[in-house]
């Protein structure tokens, strides 16, 4: 299979892309009996994200678990969010490798081709994400700040909006659907329709994905938007947020500790526990209308 052709950074994916979804079997128990049924699972694959400007041959940057689908924008958005690039016109193209003629491609590796010299920050700057976890060992919040511009203020998110953001995000979680066994997170706006919603079994790559896209459509910073994600709200997933520029998120679970002293510092509201009719509003309240329901 040839690879695909060098397309713009705006373009869709390439065709094809791997399956989101994976066939397996299973012995399932129910009431006392083993029954051997047809499952569906959540494609999980490696995918290795490349980075270089022009002249430079480019570097590895990353290799995260993902599922395949949106890795233009999974690759972009994590370079977003790791502060190596911030504006639409950093980025020239993005693609898929090229290989030499009679190899097989595999598409795993999205190379990120900018308009200016790539700066890495050295070859300690490696990083291995698996689809649990997205940056485990990063240095320091001081770190994470140098990147986030000021979050302005805005008008604050009616509570009756908050509380209709999981079922609409659980809604337009098309692969969950079919497997239970992916992540989501979702861009709304103020009004709380859908912007767009990604899935992964790595939240951080869901989120990377819409931040990604948003890049990509010359969106950010997303100052007008909210963020749902499914389960917790970890201190990447607000560090992921805050550079995009996004001013409230939240979730059906907790954060925790390091996330919300992050997203204090950073200027963003964390609204957790999202259920029903009632969530926690862990920092930044004046960025939520309690009153408005």
């Amino acid at each position: 299979m040839t690879s695909p052709p060098a397309s713009s950074a705006a373009a869709s994916e390439p065709a094809p892309v791997r399956r989101t979804v994976t066939t397996s079997r299973a012995l399932a128990w129910r009431d006392g009996k083993a029954i051997d049924r047809p499952e569906r699972l959540a494609t999980e694959e490696p995918m290795e994200i490349r980075a270089g400007g022009p002249g430079q041959n480019p570097v590895s940057v990353a290799v995260t678990m993902r599922t395949p689908g949106h890795d233009f924008e999974l690759a972009v958005g994590f370079l977003v969010g790791e502060g190596l690039i911030g504006a639409r016109d950093d980025v020239a193209t993005v693609k898929y490798c090229e290989l030499p003629a009679g190899e097989p491609q595999l598409y795993n590796i999205v190379t990120v081709a900018l308009t200016r010299p790539f700066e890495a920050g050295g070859a300690e700057r490696r990083f291995y994400t698996t689809s649990s976890c997205g940056i485990c060992g990063k240095a320091s919040l001081d770190q994470v700040e140098v990147h986030c511009a000021g979050i302005p203020a805005g008008p604050p998110l009616p509570a009756s909006v908050v509380v209709a953001l999981p079922d609409r995000l659980r809604k337009a979680q098309r692969i969950f659907e079919q497997t239970g066994g992916l992540h989501a997170a979702g861009l709304f706006d103020q009004s709380g329709k859908v912007v767009a919603v990604r899935e992964d079994v790595g939240r951080h790559n869901a989120v990377d994905k819409l931040v990604g896209r948003a890049l990509l459509a010359g969106e950010l910073p997303l100052s007008d938007k909210v963020m749902m994600v499914s389960g917790r709200v970890s201190f990447e997933l607000v560090q992921k947020a805050a550079v995009a520029g996004v001013p409230v998120i939240c979730a059906v679970s907790a954060p925790s500790s390091l996330a919300v002293e992050a997203a204090d510092r950073l200027g963003l509201a964390v609204v957790g526990f999202v259920r029903g009719r009632g969530f926690n509003v862990y920092c930044h309240p004046e960025r939520v209308d309690l009153d408005g329901y």
